[in-house]
Order: structure tokens, then C-alpha cells, then sequence
């Protein structure tokens, strides 16, 4: 049974407070690294904003057992702030993805090839927004270049052979120079991302839409937590935070604790999605329950959803309303979410700006760090500051540039 919130005048909030006890949910995309890696980019950055902005803001670590995270606490304009951030970790199921060999990453990529293009599902994102179709196609083009820079290699080698023994063995012989060659681009794969960006999609189109067994699993666990944490009554908003593609895992979880009948008013639910790639996923063939859960979102009052991304973020579906452009949008009712940009070439400085343009996964973080003149997108304010998402963004309509074009087949488009 819920237990009923007592206010004492110590928990009581100071007017235009809304939030003094938060629990943010961190789902990440398709990334290998430690979920210390995001604690320390957490309080890198929130250090910047604060000085940039004019708050206060500090963090300790979390002690006991359960998933990564740990404690922030701001101070805005006399108002004071904790939040418990927890990172809802799936590495593991990215590195045990991540194992493919040199020549299974050739398979792999004939196989992913394959699947997006005989579904017509690449041509279709490229319609829909440029940039990421060529983030999809970089890998191919800079994998199949790495094999050529090898079989050239391989071929000098054998031209010079060919001066000491028959032409045949020659060349056979400078074939052996390739592999060495292909494992030292792997190695430096850190500069250039292609194998990366090859398994992300490798991943999602395995199953043509549909999530993998153990990752169905992990939703689950994702589901209970934040269900666990909508039964605390000393919270006064539980927020999810989904980035790039941790935002379609984000929608089905948040599915699942909706339909559970989880989320009943308090504490109140936030969805924060940022930098989605939503359409990577919802436009492959067998993507239906995702399409079904996006729907579902949609129409529910139980949450409050806000969509950022930026034209600037080459890797994301940017100003694509993520309902709308995979068919999943009802005739009526449709409530999220409120899409709006972070506009990063207005909110950094043009020298920040330069600086990142050309280091696309660097921008493609940029949610998560701090802006040089924030507009009315604070990362930091929204996860540890006094106001619950809803009051924040509550009067705020989606950005007049948002597309709600959808290039799914009418076929694969809910009714």
C-alpha cells in the first residue's frame, strides 16, 4: 500500500520550488565504457554550468550495493536541491557485441548492408534527415577503404616479390599483409569510430527492429527499479533520461512501468530524451512493438516527455518528432512529446562551436555538458534543480521546425 507524503516545515519548499528529492534514471546508448565514465563527466561539466550560470552544485559517491550512481545536491536562488543519479547500465550487453573478429566485422557489415538496404529502410532515413543516413554509411565506406589500402599493400608487396620467385606465390604471399594491416586500423579505431559505428548498427539490425532475448531482460529490470522508486514517497519526481539510443530502450521501458500501473501521480514522472537515432531502429521491419510502445507513450498522462536535439548533432534524428516519423502517431490524443532544439550554435560560443564542429560524437554529448549561454535548455538544472520537468517545460510547444514526416511504408505504419 502507498503510504501518504507528511510534509514537516523542514521538508516544506520554498515558493517556486517544486522538487527537493529527485531520483534520476540514466539509460546510455550502445557504449562499452564503464558507467564511471559518466559520474566523471557529470562533475566536470556541472562545475562549469554552475560558474557559467550562477548556481551552486557539488556530488558524493553512492555507497551500498545496486547499480552505479551517486548523490548531487544544487543550490538555486536559495532553493536546495538532492538528487540520486543512477546509471541503468546494459555495457555488458554492448561488449559482448563488440567481439567480433576482423573478419566477422567484413560479415557483419555485408549482413547489416543487406538488411538496410533490401528493406529500403536506408533510403527512407535518408529522406528523412541526411546526417545520420551518412553516419550510417561512414562505417561501410571506411571499412570497405581499409580492405582496399590492405589488398594495395598486399599487392606492392607482391609485385616485389615476383622478383625473386613465380608471380603466383608472390602475390599469395603478399596477402599476408592484410590481416596485420586491418588489426592496426582497429586499433586506432578510437580517432575514427568506424568499427564502433558498425557494431551500434550491426546491433540494432540484427533482429530487424526487435531487441535481443537478454536485452528484453534488462528492460525488464530497468522497468522495476523505476517502478520500485515511484512507490518512495519521500521523492518528488523520478526522472528517465534516454541518450542517443538509449532513448527507444527508454520509451518501451517506460511502456512497461506505465501499463504496470507504477506511475500514479507521485511522485511525479519526467522523460527526458535527448539526442534520439529513434528512427534507426522503428524504421527496420520487425520494429513493431517499439511502434506500438511509441504510440502508447504518446497518448499518457502519467509522464511528462521532452525531446532535445540539435541540427548541429549529425548522429540524431534532429527536430524529428520520434512518434510521428515512425508511423506511430494516433489519429487523436497524441500528447508527446514537446520537441525543442539545444541549438548549440547559439548556445555555445562560435569558438566552443568550431571547436567541436568537426568531432561529431563529441557533439553528440553535448546535452550532457555545459553550454557557454544557456538558452532554456540546462542538462543540470533539469536532473538536480528545483523544478520538476513538467513545471519547467510545462508551458513550452514544441520548436516551429519540427517534422512529423514519416517514410515507413503504409504498411508498416500503425492505423
Amino acid at each position: 500500500m502507498r503510504m501518504e507524503q507528511v510534509t514537516t516545515p523542514a521538508q516544506a519548499k520554498p515558493p517556486g520550488q517544486t522538487v527537493r528529492r529527485r531520483h534520476v534514471y540514466y539509460i546510455p546508448g550502445y557504449d562499452p565504457f564503464p558507467p564511471r565514465r559518466y559520474r566523471e563527466l557529470y562533475r566536470c561539466e556541472s562545475t562549469d554550468q554552475a560558474k557559467i550560470s550562477g548556481y551552486r552544485i557539488s556530488q558524493r559517491p553512492r555507497k551500498g550495493d545496486g547499480p552505479y550512481g551517486w548523490h548531487v545536491r544544487s543550490e538555486v536562488e536559495g532553493m536546495t536541491t538532492d538528487a540520486e543519479i543512477t546509471i541503468l547500465e546494459w555495457s555488458d550487453i554492448v561488449k559482448d557485441s563488440m567481439q567480433a573478429g576482423i573478419a566477422a566485422t567484413y560479415l557483419l557489415l555485408a549482413k547489416t548492408a543487406w538488411i538496410y538496404l533490401s528493406t529500403g529502410v536506408l533510403f527512407r532515413l535518408f529522406r528523412l534527415r541526411v546526417g545520420p543516413g551518412i553516419a550510417a554509411m561512414y562505417p561501410v565506406v571506411m571499412l570497405l577503404g581499409q580492405l582496399a589500402i590492405a589488398l594495395l599493400a598486399a599487392g606492392g608487396v607482391g609485385w616485389g616479390l615476383s622478383l625473386l620467385m613465380p608471380i603466383w606465390l608472390a602475390y599469395l604471399l603478399g596477402l599476408a599483409v592484410v590481416p596485420p594491416i586491418l588489426h592496426g586500423f582497429r586499433k586506432i579505431d578510437g580517432r575514427f569510430f568506424v568499427h564502433y559505428l558498425l557494431l551500434d548498427f550491426a546491433f540494432t539490425a540484427k533482429h530487424k527492429g526487435r531487441n535481443p532475448p537478454e536485452l528484453e531482460a534488462r528492460l525488464d529490470e530497468f522497468a522495476a527499479r523505476i517502478g520500485a522508486a515511484l512507490e518512495d514517497p519521500t521523492l518528488d519526481e523520478v526522472l528517465v533520461v534516454g541518450h542517443s539510443s538509449g532513448v527507444h530502450l527508454s520509451v518501451s521501458v517506460l511502456a512497461r512501468v506505465i501499463r504496470a500501473g507504477a506511475a500514479t501521480g507521485h511522485p511525479r514522472l519526467g522523460f527526458l530524451s535527448l539526442g534520439h537515432a529513434v528512427p534507426m531502429q522503428s524504421y527496420l521491419p520487425q520494429a513493431q512493438a517499439l511502434r506500438a510502445d511509441l504510440r502508447y507513450l504518446s497518448t499518457r498522462d502519467e509522464l511528462f516527455w521532452l525531446d532535445v536535439t540539435a541540427p548541429g548533432d549529425g548522429c540524431s534524428y534532429a527536430l524529428c518528432d520520434p512518434v510521428s516519423s515512425s508511423g506511430a502517431a494516433p489519429k487523436e490524443g497524441k500528447r508527446w512529446p514537446v520537441v525543442i532544439s539545444a541549438a548549440f550554435t547559439q548556445s555555445l560560443t562560435p569558438e566552443t562551436y568550431r571547436k567541436y564542429k568537426r568531432r561529431y560524437f563529441r557533439l553528440h554529448f553535448q546535452y550532457l555538458c555545459a553550454f557557454d549561454a544557456p538558452r532554456d535548455y540546462d542538462y543540470f538544472l533539469i536532473t538536480a534543480g528545483p523544478l520538476a520537468l513538467a513545471d519547467r517545460y510545462g508551458a513550452r510547444k514544441s520548436s516551429a521546425s519540427v517534422s512529423h514526416a514519416c517514410y515507413l511504408p503504409a504498411d508498416q505504419r500503425l492505423p
